[in-house]
């Protein structure tokens, strides 16, 4: 019984050592659930274009001693603005209010005491220009209006499409162009793709024209506004199957 104990130690030690000595391929799974081999490459394409549109902020504030004499004094200024921008050829749907803001304010000595309570009425529009020829005028005909904050100049593409489609095909080559180069190197070959995915971004250009507080001063001459150029970036993440 002993020996027969022995024999069937011996032969499961035997069977355990084949097994540690076995190629390590054969631990690797095959058939239908085999992981896909592959190559995942990040592409990336870039194009410039010339804005064609902006979108500004231009903003009235006023001061009284009473709520009822800021809100006067601010309606009045801003239907003057308004018809301004109107009559520089905006559409009155181009001109949206953004914010409107009351509230009281005081003025102190150098002691800390109050030396008068006042009102302030901010009332600011988000004003979207469609001929950038003619921008600059219409910053001055609003700053002369009585227009005291102007700030935040955005260009942008009223049609990204164009520029899309140039940006996504380069990023496109770009990944294609990788994955071919690593499939090189490594001595394998480029499969069908597997998944694409992408992304768009569209830094916007930005012209601080900035002016607020006590009132906007006559303008002798238009102000130069240069719109430059935007990117459009396109970006595609592009997975391959290695052959």
């Amino acid at each position: 019984m002993k020996k027969n104990r022995t024999i069937i130690f011996i032969i499961a030690t035997a069977m355990l050592l084949l097994a540690a000595c076995a190629p390590a391929s054969a631990a690797v799974p095959s058939g239908p659930n085999a992981p896909v081999r592959q190559i995942s490459v990040v592409g990336v394409g870039q194009v410039y274009a010339t804005p064609d549109i902006a979108y500004i902020n231009v903003g009235v504030r006023s001061t009284a001693d009473t709520v009822g004499d800021a809100l006067e004094q601010n309606n009045a200024q801003a239907r003057v603005i308004k018809d301004t921008l109107m009559a520089e050829g905006v559409a009155e749907e181009d001109i949206q209010t953004s914010s409107f803001n009351v509230y009281p304010q005081s003025d102190y000595d150098f002691q800390g005491a109050i030396t008068r309570t006042y009102f302030v009425v901010e009332n600011t529009v988000y004003v979207t220009v469609r001929d950038l020829t003619n921008l600059g005028r219409v910053l001055d005909a609003v700053a002369n209006s009585g227009a005291n904050n102007i700030y935040g100049i955005n260009f942008d593409l009223q049609d990204k499409t164009p520029a899309q489609a140039d940006a996504r095909e380069l990023a496109v080559d770009s990944a294609r162009t990788q994955a071919q180069q690593l499939a090189d190197l490594t001595g394998v070959g480029l499969g069908e793709i597997i998944s694409i995915t992408t992304f768009y971004s569209y830094p916007m250009q930005y012209y601080g024209y900035g002016m607020g507080g006590g009132g906007a001063a006559p303008m002798a001459a238009e102000v130069p506004i240069a719109a430059g150029q935007m990117q459009v970036n396109s970006e595609v993440t592009i997975v391959f199957a290695i052959k």
